[in-house]
C-alpha cells in the first residue's frame, strides 16, 4: 500500500511557474520538478478544495497550468473535524490567525490520515520550531499528524 500525501499549493505553484531568478526559489522549483518526475508515482496524492481555490487565482494562463496538474488528484473533504482541529491550532497560537488557511491544510491532512504533508511553506507549516507544537495538539486530540516535509526531504535514497 502506498503512503498518502497531502499536496499543498506551493508544490503545484512551483511545478506550474516559470523558473524564478531567485536562486533559492529556483532550486526549490527544480527539486519540486525532480520529485514530481521521479517520486510522485510512489505515493497516493490528495488535495483539498483550498488548493483548487488558490490554484484558480491570479493570471488565467498560470491558473490553467496549475489546474491541469490538479485534474486527477482526489479531493479530501474539509469537514467539521477539520474545522475544529484547525481552530485549535490557531487558538493555541501554533499557527497565527492571519494564516488560518495553513491551519486548515494541517488539519485536513491530519484528519484524513495522510502520511505526509508536502509543502514549501516553511513559515507556518514546514517549520521546525512549530512542528512539535503541531504534533502535540494533534496527538492531544487523538490524531496522528502527518510528517510535514518539503520535496527535498522526501527524495528517497
Amino acid at each position: 500500500m502506498k503512503s498518502k500525501i497531502y499536496i499543498e499549493t506551493t508544490i503545484i505553484s512551483y511545478l506550474a511557474s516559470r523558473m524564478n531568478r531567485d536562486l533559492i526559489i529556483a532550486a526549490h522549483q527544480e527539486l519540486t520538478h525532480e520529485w514530481w518526475k521521479n517520486r510522485r508515482n510512489e505515493f497516493d496524492l490528495f488535495i483539498s478544495q483550498l488548493v483548487i481555490q488558490e490554484a484558480e487565482s491570479g493570471d488565467k494562463k498560470a491558473a490553467q497550468r496549475r489546474l491541469n496538474i490538479l485534474e486527477e488528484i482526489p479531493l479530501l473533504e474539509m469537514n467539521e473535524n477539520v474545522l475544529v482541529l484547525s481552530h485549535a491550532l490557531v487558538k493555541e497560537k501554533v499557527v497565527p490567525e492571519k494564516a488560518v488557511e495553513d491551519a486548515l491544510r494541517i488539519a485536513t491532512a491530519t484528519i484524513h490520515g495522510m502520511d505526509y504533508l508536502l509543502t514549501w511553506n516553511c513559515k507556518h507549516i514546514a517549520n521546525a520550531e512549530i512542528r512539535y507544537a503541531i504534533n502535540t495538539i494533534c496527538q492531544e486530540r487523538g490524531y496522528i499528524p502527518p510528517i510535514i516535509c518539503t520535496p527535498e526531504e522526501l527524495m528517497g535514497e
